[in-house]
């Protein structure tokens, strides 16, 4: 199956290229910013909110020179050869490389995310249909990750430190009544 291994990444301090730097380009610029990640931004026109969270804009048309030094490359531009391209170079030197909604260009795709606290839940359809990953992800929002999903896992967190600073794996604790009961259910 296509995309089917599915990874949570620490971004932090991350050098990531964008290539492209209009409203997609932006909002998934957004995304990996909010993850930490070190954004260079390559385009001939960067919208003021990308250029707000880039490390580093170059404005100007895209080079391969521009691949080298990045673990992640996500393209955006509305010209397809221009994303083919960076595609082709990024996977030629073993980055990774994703492709607005172009999965034959992509080495990963972004699953639909949906946070509560240190939760995260992530949709995909192997790039089937990003849309019905959208409307999963609203649903699990609004009815699965309320604001006691965060509570829970911030006090199961203190629990769990308590446990390694005494030396006891967390592999042998029988989670279950203190999952219910962080989470306020019943039994």
């Amino acid at each position: 199956m296509a995309f089917g291994f599915p990874v949570v990444l620490d971004l932090e301090g991350v050098p990531v290229l964008v290539v492209g730097g209009g409203v997609i380009a932006s909002r998934k610029g957004a995304q990996l910013a909010e993850a930490g990640a070190r954004l260079t931004v390559v385009a001939p026109d960067v919208s003021d909110e990308l250029r707000a969270i880039a490390a580093e804009v170059r404005q100007r048309r895209y080079d391969v020179a521009d691949v080298p030094g990045h673990r992640l490359v996500m393209t955006a531009t509305d010209d397809p050869a221009v994303n083919a391209a960076v595609a082709v170079d990024a996977t030629a030197l073993g980055i990774w490389v994703n492709s607005a909604d172009d999965p034959a260009n992509c080495s990963f795709i972004l699953p639909a995310v949906a946070r509560r606290g240190p939760v995260v839940v992530a949709v995909g359809t192997g790039g089937a249909s990003p849309a019905l990953a959208q409307h999963l992800r609203a649903r699990i929002a609004e009815e699965i990750l309320t604001e006691r999903v965060g509570e829970a896992a911030d006090e199961l967190a203190r629990q769990r430190a308590e446990f390694h600073a005494a030396g006891i794996s967390t592999e042998t604790v029988d989670w279950s009544q203190r999952l219910r009961d962080a989470l306020g259910l019943d039994g």
